[in-house]
């Protein structure tokens, strides 16, 4: 793929790396740059380098009336080398590709994602800030352009890529558990929907779950299937509970979970972690008795973000509560946290291809 670099004139860009004077929080800032690249008459076209800007479109765009739209969510890190690495980002273009197929938008190659956003890193690699646990959050996302109002898949697309420098999800570390709502109202998803994707409709339509939750004091909601028998999705996370024996438990992926990048990554870590790490599915029952014979003694979320967030208690519609072990984060999680996160920071060696440099070759 031949990328265009269409870029801001020197003097416009940032020219020193970037070291701010406090955590510069997640996902609010931007670097100088953007990538671009179309898809019309059949196929993906134009790859090019521009600065960060609005977007021209038709009020008549297919994705702001029918929601044909999807993103991804990965991270890259500075190493103590002075370059910068990203982190499996081939599973994010593949897992692009798979939201890609379930809500018909044409597929991107895999390789081709991956050359556009180590180019983009390496345009605006200044922007990396340099704070302990910092990070810069990497965002593509595919919509359509088409200007129709019927419903169909649309002709046009749009394939961008953003940047944005970022510090620790959580700036002391993992040491406070949330609480989830446990709600028999609001579903994520149903089987032969769009659950398995990371469609922007699903975001959406997870608001109102969002604002019940936090009437009960609660940052997400648990979701279960559309029977209220078993748990699936922790809002934004891959849920997940550790057995008193140390057995890590990650629900059965379905058509309605989407496959977190950071489950299966800890499934592949068991051997690290000295653990196991398995699969099944889980009954919201059992689950809760589960944790009242103290069978259960920890419990949190998977995700791109915070890596590992953990679960202190849990509370249903009813106002009854539930705490896990004693509501505190326990030495389970802060290890996985740990290890996950030395090795994405290049501190611990992980496994072959995980982590990848970003090559300068930028003009």
């Amino acid at each position: 793929m031949e990328i265009k670099y269409d870029l801001k004139p020197a003097s416009e860009r940032r020219t020193e790396q970037f070291k701010p004077e406090g955590n510069v929080g997640f996902g609010s800032l931007r670097t100088d740059h953007m990538f671009l690249m179309d898809y019309r008459d059949g196929e993906w076209r134009d790859p090019r380098i521009v600065p960060y800007g609005p977007f021209e479109m038709a009020p008549g765009a297919m994705a702001l009336h029918y929601g044909q739209s999807i993103f991804e969510g990965a991270k890259a890190f500075m190493h103590e080398d002075g370059e910068i690495y990203t982190f499996r980002i081939n599973k994010n273009a593949e897992r692009m590709n798979r939201s890609a197929d379930i809500v018909c938008i044409p597929n991107i190659d895999e390789q081709m994602q991956i050359d556009a956003i180590n180019a983009l890193i390496d345009v605006d690699r200044l922007w990396f800030p340099m704070q302990e646990g910092a990070c810069l959050y990497i965002r593509p996302f595919i919509f359509a352009t088409e200007d129709r109002l019927s419903v169909s898949p649309s002709a046009r697309y749009t394939f961008c890529v953003v940047l944005s420098p970022s510090g620790a999800y959580y700036a002391a570390g993992v040491n406070k558990g949330i609480r989830l709502l446990i709600s028999k109202t609001y579903h994520r998803a149903v089987s032969g929907g769009t659950g398995a994707s990371k469609a922007a409709g699903n975001y959406a339509a997870s608001l109102r779950a969002g604002k019940a939750a936090a009437q009960f004091g609660a940052s997400q909601v648990l979701y279960l299937d559309a029977n209220n028998q078993q748990i699936e999705e922790a809002g934004a996370m891959n849920h997940f509970h550790i057995l008193k024996d140390g057995t890590v438990i990650i629900p059965t992926f379905t058509d309605t979970i989407l496959k977190s990048i950071t489950s299966q990554s800890i499934m592949e870590l068991g051997e690290l972690l000295g653990c196991e790490v398995r699969q099944e599915t889980v009954m919201l029952d059992k689950f809760i008795a589960d944790i009242e014979s103290g069978e259960i003694i920890e419990a949190g979320g998977f995700g791109t973000a915070a890596v590992v967030s953990a679960v202190g208690s849990y509370i249903f519609e009813d106002g009854r509560v539930v705490t896990v072990g004693n509501g505190e984060v326990g030495e389970h999680i802060q290890r996985i946290y740990k290890l996950y996160t030395d090795i994405q920071k290049g501190h611990v060696q992980g496994p072959d291809g995980w982590v990848k440099r970003v090559e300068r070759v930028a003009p």
